[in-house]
């Protein structure tokens, strides 16, 4: 497995994997993955990361978002990391996710936020091990619109790991 910059060619899969994510209803609140050029605008340009296998398929992404268009906020980024299922637990996240760190520091970002929801031990477990706090709980942020747990308010954890190379003085 390697992690390399994500590319246009990549788009299905990308989109795959993130349709896979919301079918666990332990991902997003999304209902679908949309299309490739829905994922491109919610997503930073910079910082765009897939892992892939021996044979150079794509089995997992990562990607930031912004999380305002205000000045000040412009070193902070909101965090997304998917991996194919049939690669869970595979060290896949967390290589990714470390590149992400790695590249995000290099791009000037000096805070990630990561939201997730309290079910998905897994994740959470994975950003606590690379550096995230846990800083809050949003009850009841969202309602599930489909999956298992649909017509269900669900909570969301949130998570911040502030950088020790960038914006320190």
């Amino acid at each position: 497995m390697r992690v390399r910059s994500m590319t246009v060619s990549d788009a299905d899969r990308v989109v795959e994997i993130y349709g896979q994510a919301i079918k666990s209803g332990h991902a997003t609140f999304q209902e679908n993955p949309g299309t490739w050029e829905d994922w491109d605008q919610g997503h930073l340009p910079e910082c765009r990361l897939v892992a892939c296998d021996d044979n150079d398929i794509v089995i997992g992404w990562a990607g930031l978002s912004g999380v305002s268009n205000r000045c000040v906020y412009r070193g902070i980024a909101e965090i997304s990391v998917y991996v194919d299922p049939d690669h869970h637990g595979k060290g896949i996240g967390k290589a990714l996710l470390s590149a992400l760190i790695a590249a995000s520091e290099e791009n000037g970002i000096w805070s990630l936020e990561a939201g997730i929801f309290p079910e998905n031990e897994a994740s959470l477990e994975l950003h606590k091990t690379l550096g995230f706090d846990i800083v809050g709980r949003k009850r009841g942020l969202g309602r599930m619109g489909y999956g298992p747990l649909a017509g269900q308010w669900r909570d969301v954890m949130l998570l911040q790991r502030r950088s020790q190379v960038v914006g320190v003085d």
